[in-house]
């Protein structure tokens, strides 16, 4: 089914559609999802076959049977039954499902496939066997050892270079390595009397070796130095990461009466249960979505505790409850507060993952509408777009470049904030990519005769990269303790 496409011919062909159907104007959701409407289309065109009995006059379907015995017999076929994937059903997901609008989509073809992406390592060799590579990071089973020493028969000899800036793990320059231990892994455990070193490459992206392409500390060569020494090298290295399409799937019933009856109202019954259907579909990617991106959030922090960059409570926004306020502090000045740790948490993903600062933020309702309350505050103003108008359930605006989208079912006092990156999928993070995003099957049960819905909707949402987490950001507004009186509501800080 992956065939060459022409991609400025599908948008051309698509857009108008989805923009008809769905009012989407943005240019890169329009971009995606016009892919995916080809790829839904190839789909719904696909021929199916179904057997015919010669020795009956009239044959039923009759049991529903699923291909399967692919690798031992590729003649075992199914029923011939063939689910319709309705494409407005899938557009309505697609377009409702807001949480596509924080991470790269990339549609896939099938129900499976690979994702690739490229790195570039110091030196690399192989860490499977004696021919080592000149650079090396090991886990912080290491920590606290700066240089080991040659021992025949035991290890080889490493130079400590420093610790990682994404993880606080060890980097060595690999000196020798002893050919008793075959592998630089053996060779550290055996340096370390067997404590389980996890050893790997170093990636030129995310860490930096001070003077690996001059001499000593980062000094640069004099000419006659640069003549007589030879190039450090760069490695190129690909790796592929195999995606299969999960699935979310839900189903619904109405009985005839209620068919019959709601007509009278004007109200189709079918199509109210598939809104409810759609709704479900939609909800449960953007939690799985939002959740993802907390646990990279909350896993970035750890790493840049680990790496000695941040300590675990850094981020976090501190507030004061307003009777304890002082000094022309108001309560608009805390709720300011803030602004400044979205941003930055937007810089300290730029700084960590260095692709570019943060460009979106997740929060609670009470939080946006603490920001929605100073968005004219005057005595420190700040760039946004944010709206003040109540009923703003998803996007509230910007916020000097960052847009906030509203969680509506974080719970009222929920103070977490996320802030991460969206890319354009050939970077580090996560990215959707979706195979179905909706199939209807309608059925009519055969005791009741009523009719029964249901919708499945599959996808992979992928962790791409070596460090996905260096894109998000979670951390928590807390209340600060002043004169044993802290607040407990953030909208008055009492």
């Amino acid at each position: 089914m992956a065939q060459l496409i022409n991609e400025a011919e599908i948008r051309e062909t698509w857009s108008p559609i989805i923009e008809a159907a769905t009012g989407i104007n943005d240019a890169s959701k329009l971009a995606w999802m016009s892919e995916y409407c080809h790829n839904h289309k190839l789909y719904e065109d696909a021929t199916m076959y179904m057997n015919v009995d010669p020795t009956m006059n009239l044959r039923g379907m009759g049991a529903v049977a699923f291909p399967s015995g692919f690798g031992s017999n590729p003649a075992t076929t199914g029923s011939g039954d063939k689910a319709p994937t309705l494409l407005p059903l899938a557009m309505q997901v697609a377009a409702q499902t807001i949480a596509l609008d924080l991470v790269p989509v990339i549609p896939m073809a099938g129900p499976m496939g690979l994702l690739s992406y490229l790195d570039f390592v110091y030196e690399g060799g192989r860490l499977d066997n004696s021919v080592a590579p000149t650079y090396i990071k090991a886990d912080k089973t290491l920590a606290g050892v700066v240089d080991i020493a040659p021992v025949a028969g035991t290890h080889g000899e490493y130079d400590f270079v420093g610790a990682s800036r994404i993880d606080g793990k060890s980097i060595f320059k690999v000196v020798s390595i002893d050919a008793a231990n075959a592998n630089v892994a053996d060779d550290l455990e055996a340096a370390k009397t067997g404590a389980g070193v996890t050893v790997e490459l170093v990636k030129g992206l995310e860490d930096h070796i001070p003077g690996f392409s001059g001499k000593g500390t980062n000094l640069p060569f004099t000419r006659e130095e640069g003549e007589r020494t030879s190039e450090k090298l760069m490695g190129l290295s690909l790796f592929s990461k195999a995606v299969e399409a999960k699935t979310f799937q839900v189903a619904a019933a109405v009985t005839r009466e209620q068919v019959q009856d709601l007509k009278q109202f004007g109200v189709d019954a079918v199509a109210q249960v598939e809104a409810v259907l759609v709704n479900e579909l939609t909800q449960s990617i953007n939690d799985l979505i939002i959740n993802n991106i907390a646990t990279l959030g909350a896993s970035n922090i750890t790493k840049a505790t680990a790496a000695g960059e941040i300590s675990s409570t850094s981020m976090n926004v501190e507030l004061i409850a307003a009777s304890q306020l002082n000094g022309g502090k108001t309560e608009g000045s805390e709720h300011r507060k803030i602004l400044t740790g979205i941003l930055a948490a937007a810089n300290l993903i730029a700084n960590r993952g260095r692709r570019g600062a943060g460009n979106f933020a997740v929060v609670g309702p009470q939080v946006a509408t603490a920001l929605q309350s100073v968005a004219g505050y005057v005595p420190n103003p700040f760039a946004n777009t944010v709206s003040q108008a109540a009923g703003a359930i998803y996007p509230v605006g910007s916020i000097a470049g960052v847009q906030v989208y509203t969680n509506p079912k974080w719970k009222w006092n929920n103070y977490d904030v996320l802030v991460g990156r969206k890319g354009d999928g050939n970077g580090p993070g996560l990215v959707f990519m979706p195979y179905l995003m909706a199939e209807s099957v309608q059925t009519i049960a055969e005791g009741t005769m009523a009719p029964k819905i249901a919708v499945k909707s599959r996808f992979a949402l992928v962790e791409a990269g070596f460090h996905p987490e260096t894109q998000y950001v979670k951390f928590t507004i807390t209340a600060k303790t002043v004169n044993s009186t802290t607040w407990t509501n953030l909208i008055s800080l009492v």
